[in-house]
């Protein structure tokens, strides 16, 4: 399948998950006033909503500035973000996520940061992400075990399939960096396995691929692990940038006026609903983001306010980021030309 086609499905598919919400939104029976229900949202509530995007935004970003800043890469704030953005914005319109890190390591290499370093910057930030987020999930999960059982019991087995598989990236990214040849074997096994089968092509171009991916991952974590006080910036990055992410739900309850469940407890099922849908090999989850709101707020949101509590939600956790991520690539252009022609102005190569 051509990249060409891929993101005219992706852009396809997104566009029917729009559909999708917009009509569960404004087709519940139980609220027959949705553009009333909008218009009675309490606004401070929302600029709350919107402060939860910057923090989740700006803190992704700070990660990747901190890690090069320590380097002694001249990268600034600002341009870090874009770097987040643009990654937010490749990750939800490919499925699995799997053009956002290309698409980050190629924007900090047009930054004039080496491939090699940009890479373990993204692989430092994905380390850190995963870990985190399944560490809040499982936390807020023990503290809140009868209330989640009573609210998931059904779906318990989805939620526990999620946090495995979201885990499963922190012991094999332990393992490449401790017992990099256990990884190695294994992925030339898979390969192989997957070549006889014709699954893969190139198996030697395939290798050669993970082996380069395998010494990044390694090289990064023996270089992060020399450094605690690192270590600790990283993850207290990735923390307040997902608890922006995870705690969007809280001001969006609040926000339609309803009242009678705890903030932990919201922001429980939001971590939970994270690591459930995160990993469907859908562009932004879509689908199983949205199914699965109805599922964990089910009975939360009274009153018939689920469809639009889900619209509202769903625009600050993905559609913004779509829309912004349209003008932070836009942007970005405009910044590589700008900075092409000051170094002809100076007498320095473009490129």
């Amino acid at each position: 399948m051509s990249t060409k086609l891929k993101k005219v499905l992706s852009f396809l598919f997104i566009a029917a998950s729009v559909t999708a919400v917009f009509f569960i939104a404004f087709s519940n029976t139980e609220l027959k006033d949705a553009w009333g229900a909008i218009s009675r949202l309490d606004l401070w509530w929302l600029a709350g909503i919107f402060l939860c995007w910057v923090v989740c935004t700006v803190f992704d970003g700070l990660n990747y500035w901190c890690y090069l800043r320590r380097e002694k890469f001249k990268i600034s704030v600002g341009r870090a973000i874009n770097v987040s953005l643009i990654g937010f914005y490749y990750s939800n319109i490919t499925p699995s996520a799997a053009g956002g890190q290309p698409m980050q390591v190629n924007s900090l290499r047009k930054a004039g940061i080496p491939v090699g370093y940009g890479t373990m910057a993204v692989t430092i930030r994905f380390f850190t992400n995963q870990f985190t987020i399944t560490m809040m999930a499982l936390l807020l999960f023990l503290f809140n075990r009868s209330f989640v059982y009573d609210k998931l019991g059904g779906v318990m087995w989805l939620v526990r399939i999620g946090w495995l598989i979201n885990f499963a990236a922190v012991p094999l990214v332990v393992l490449a960096t401790w017992k990099r040849s256990w990884v190695q074997g294994l992925a030339n096994w898979l390969i192989s396995l997957l070549s006889k089968i014709r699954v893969i092509r190139n198996r030697e171009a395939m290798t050669a691929k993970v082996t380069e991916v395998l010494d990044t991952y390694n090289k990064a974590m023996l270089d992060l692990l020399r450094r605690p006080g690192q270590i600790l910036i990283q993850f207290l990055c990735s923390f307040v940038s997902l608890l922006g992410l995870t705690a969007t739900i809280i001001f969006v309850y609040h926000a339609f006026g309803q009242h009678g469940t705890h903030w932990y407890q919201l922001l429980t099922l939001s971590c939970l609903l994270y690591v459930s849908a995160s990993y469907t090999p859908l562009p932004g989850a879509s689908g199983a983001q949205e199914g699965g709101f109805l599922v964990f707020y089910n009975g939360i949101f009274k009153n018939g306010t689920i469809g639009m509590a889900l619209l509202t939600w769903r625009f600050f956790t993905f559609y913004q980021f779509l829309i912004v991520g349209v003008g932070t690539v836009v942007l970005e252009k405009i910044i590589i030309k700008a900075e092409k022609k000051k170094r002809l102005r100076e007498g320095q190569p473009a490129d």
